[in-house]
């Protein structure tokens, strides 16, 4: 089973006014994330707009990651759609130009029944040779993954693990319990990340980690050492960025702060907008609260 773990950053997706994806702002981004410490990296997540960007930009996205990861950690892409055969379309397209792994998530404009889900992810996963952790965010979805339907895809053989973004705690223990060694549980920035590694988590995978990754990996390591004093005290300190997220649109969030660190990643795609100047000061007096 492949041993995904720890921190996988949701990376935000740098474009210009026109729509061009600027490579050389993400490649900047993805080294100095892996130069912190980070154990994987995530485009095309919720954090880099995947609902917002056409093909050809969620390729570009794709490709410039691989090649700036360059195999130093793996590269989880991105693969959501409303239609089966356009997500296995993506996941064998990602596979092709070197993602180590297909992180998988359903969108659905009509509901789908639990049969429909089950089936959508299977063909994701009976498509590639590559590893694949599917994701779910009931605050955005109008079909969930069932705890049933999340155990039968645990036994694929390429499903090997899950991101819940709902900000249930207990459900993510009901699938540990339910799926054992099967089904890699990772958190969501829905989720406070050291109670899910005291439960059994494996990590996180979210967009705060891009702008704080030091401090994302230094939590990750205190859990796994069950240096549970010094790591809740750090995580309270970090929880303070994910309130911030609740508060405004969350890819303003991260392209705000990481203009603050200097990464030239532009706007929001409309209609979102950008963080108001008021909305930025908050984002830049919770960096520097966090160091």
């Amino acid at each position: 089973m492949t041993d995904f773990h720890g921190v996988f950053p949701y990376l935000a997706s740098p474009i210009t006014p026109d729509g061009a994806i600027k490579t050389d702002v993400l490649a900047t981004l993805c080294d100095d994330l892996i130069k912190a410490g980070v154990h994987g990296l995530t485009p095309l997540g919720s954090t880099g707009e995947f609902a917002y960007l056409g093909g050809e930009q969620r390729t570009a996205v794709v490709k410039a990651t691989v090649e700036a990861a360059a195999k130093r950690v793996p590269v989880l892409a991105g693969v959501a759609s409303t239609s089966t055969a356009d997500a296995v379309a993506q996941a064998k397209s990602y596979q092709a130009l070197g993602a180590d792994g297909i992180l998988a998530i359903l969108e659905a404009y009509f509901p789908v029944k639990d049969a429909q889900v089950e089936a959508y992810f299977r063909a994701i996963a009976d498509a590639v040779d590559i590893p694949v952790v599917i994701y779910t965010n009931p605050n955005f979805q109008r079909s969930d993954l069932t705890l049933d339907v999340i155990a039968r895809l645990a036994s694929h053989p390429r499903i090997v693990g899950i991101k819940d973004a709902s900000n249930n705690t207990g459900r993510l223990l009901s699938i540990i319990n339910r799926c054992g060694d099967d089904m890699q549980v990772f958190a969501a920035s829905a989720h406070i990340p050291a109670a899910v590694m005291l439960i059994g988590g494996k990590g996180w995978m979210a967009g705060p980690a891009c702008i704080v990754p030091r401090q994302s990996v230094q939590l990750y390591e205190l859990c796994k050492a069950a240096r549970w004093d010094e790591a809740i005290v750090l995580q309270k300190k970090l929880w303070r960025v994910n309130e911030v997220f609740a508060r405004f649109n969350l890819a303003a969030c991260i392209k705000a702060g990481l203009q603050i660190q200097g990464y030239d990643v532009g706007d929001p795609v409309p209609p979102q907008t950008p963080l108001t100047a008021d909305e930025r000061k908050v984002v830049e007096a919770v960096l520097r609260e966090v160091g």
